[in-house]
């Protein structure tokens, strides 16, 4: 029977936390070679690799990062049931694993997640930040209980999940207050020449946006492109160039980020879906997340 060695699980877990052996060595007070020892034994034991060299860095590898995640749950169970053992009550959050598709505006994915942690029974997120394809092969594994995203499954994949649509909003346009005004006048005629911050190519926001620049006939000149979003946005707060962001968010982006609004792009929709491995949503927080969602949230 297989039995598991809880010792070198820990050792790979705080390997894997504090981002390389000698770090690791240090917080738990063992030499380097005992500690890659180990690592090692944990991975012959498995049967798997779990990490790799990346440059001068040591890196998960897939399997590193699922047996990381089932790490990272077993012992935060442990601390819990000390803290509840401690407390001398029984009452624990119920636990909701979430994927996040990082190039999603972190703004709307707090709206959605709040109905969440509002419930009246305590829920815990645990809340996972990558990109879309490794999302979705670790929710075929059950590590996460929901993905959102802005593109859904495509039909035919290699993963076998359910789309459920959310809701939508159109885009607006935001700039610094000088950039905005600048631009606002005889919009969206005006955006010529303008300075843009921009996603990346091959985001579903960013082919919305060149379809609908090109449709109005409308030459940006690119000033940056990103991958994180929340970087753009603090370059738009510095007046480097005009951004775009969901328009169900826009008096939050104003406030947050001191910009204004130039003018809303009816022409681009931007939609957010929750994927689960089941046809149906099951777990009481997420049925909660989809409730809000189209009834508060995206509701006009």
């Amino acid at each position: 029977m297989f039995r598991l060695n809880y010792h070198h699980l820990f050792y790979f877990w705080t390997v894997a936390r504090q981002g390389g052996l000698v770090p690791a060595a240090k917080v738990l007070r063992l030499s380097h070679p005992t500690l890659s020892v180990q690592i090692r034994s944990l991975e012959e034991q498995l049967g798997e690799a779990l990490f790799e060299k990346q440059g001068r860095k040591l890196g998960l590898t897939e399997m590193g990062r699922v047996v990381f995640r089932y790490a990272d749950e077993i012992f935060a169970l442990g601390h819990e049931m000390v803290e509840t053992v401690q407390r001398g009550s029984v009452v624990h959050p119920q636990r909701l694993h979430v994927g996040i598709v990082d190039a999603l505006p972190k703004l709307v994915v707090r709206r959605l997640l709040e109905a969440a942690v509002r419930m009246p029974a305590p829920v815990r997120l645990v809340c996972r930040e990558d990109t879309h394809d490794r999302l979705l092969a670790e929710l075929a594994l059950h590590s996460l209980d929901v993905v959102i995203s802005d593109e859904p499954v495509a039909s035919g994949g290699p993963v076998r999940a359910f789309n459920h649509l959310l809701g939508e909003t159109t885009a607006t346009l935001f700039g610094a207050k000088a950039l905005a005004k600048s631009y606002r006048k005889g919009f969206p005629d005006s955006l010529t020449g303008a300075p843009f911050l921009l996603p990346l190519e091959g985001s579903a926001l960013r082919r919305s946006l060149n379809q609908w620049f090109d449709k109005k006939h409308i030459e940006p000149r690119v000033v940056a492109e990103f991958e994180d979003g929340a970087l753009m946005k603090v370059f738009g707060t510095d007046g480097l160039g005009l951004f775009a962001a969901p328009t169900v968010v826009a008096r939050e982006i104003c406030v947050q980020y001191d910009v204004e609004v130039v003018g809303e792009v009816e022409g681009v929709r931007e939609r957010f879906y929750a994927i689960s491995a089941g046809r149906r949503l099951e777990h009481p927080a997420v049925v909660a997340i989809s409730e809000r969602a189209r009834h508060h949230l995206f509701t006009s």
